[in-house]
């Protein structure tokens, strides 16, 4: 497997040498300084262009980057539709495992990619000298934020509606319906909040990471086993006892919440847990 010297000096090599190419970023985990550097990690580059057409007329150029195991284009497919308006992106994956995200960008668009950036940029080529103040990266935007009182009423009120889709979809013996509205809208309220637990007791200064992945590192070890517990969803018995947990922990989690920023702790966690229950029950009868 290629280093990282030797990935990024071939990027921007390619670049110096190409009179189309004005301005080369890194993007991405690469440039946190908060995340431990590992073979998995993309390289996310932008290149600032002034012709896209000649780079998007074939592929050839990009073989000097490496053998390809698989690429794609996700502004050049039909079922996907295109998302990033004037800027062209190749996802390429490499024999040596090494994986690319490179992303071509019109050199009038450079104003609205720093304006829409995350903050975790560095600029690794500027031929123009177009960036006139320092970039640093930061990812201060992925920080645990703290929850207006509306915002943790919002959460709160968004665990307990879906969760009763959940339970219409176990009750109706409908279980992708059930483990869809688990996972993807119920159980992220539950990470959220329990962020914003971690936030309020150790502070709004650091990331849980993306998808929450480093989240286990502040939760005490029989809460994380218990999340973990919620990811089967193999039979229906299984999905209700998920289902219960998540109510468990949520439960816990948004009263903590409540109780140290001041918050009103709303009563339809009673109202819901009740309905839950009734139905719970009425099914494990016709089991």
């Amino acid at each position: 497997m290629r280093t990282e010297h030797e990935m990024m000096s071939m990027f921007v090599d390619f670049a110096v040498k190409d009179d189309r190419i004005r301005l080369v970023t890194l993007e991405g985990s690469r440039t946190n300084k908060n995340i431990p550097s590992d073979q998995f990690q993309d390289y996310d580059v932008s290149y600032f262009i002034t012709d896209m057409d000649s780079f998007k007329e074939n592929d050839h150029w990009l073989d000097q980057f490496g053998k390809r195991l698989m690429m794609q284009k996700p502004e050049d497919m039909e079922l996907f539709p295109p998302e990033l308006g004037n800027w062209f992106s190749y996802i390429i994956l490499f024999e040596d495992g090494n994986k690319l995200d490179l992303t071509l960008i019109p050199c009038d668009e450079i104003d609205d990619y720093f304006a829409s950036s995350d903050g975790l940029v560095e600029v690794l080529l500027d031929k123009d000298s177009r960036i006139k103040e320092e970039v640093i990266a930061s990812d201060r935007k992925y920080w645990i934020k703290k929850p207006t009182a509306r915002e943790f009423d919002d959460c709160c009120n968004e665990f307990w509606n879906v969760s009763t889709y959940v339970v219409k979809g176990l009750a109706r013996k409908e279980i992708l319906f059930a483990i869809d509205h688990l996972h993807e809208v119920a159980r992220p309220n539950l990470l959220r909040m329990m962020a914003w637990q971690i936030g309020s007791e150790q502070g709004y200064s650091f990331s849980v990471g993306k998808n929450y992945k480093f989240i286990d590192r502040y939760l005490p070890k029989e809460d994380w086993e218990a999340l973990l517990s919620t990811y089967s969803g193999k039979s229906y018995q299984s999905m209700w006892e998920s289902l219960f947990t998540c109510y468990e922990l949520f439960r816990k989690y948004s009263k903590a919440v409540a109780k140290d920023l001041g918050y009103a702790y709303p009563m339809y966690d009673h109202s819901i847990s009740t309905y839950t229950d009734k139905i719970y029950e009425a099914w494990a009868e016709t089991k």
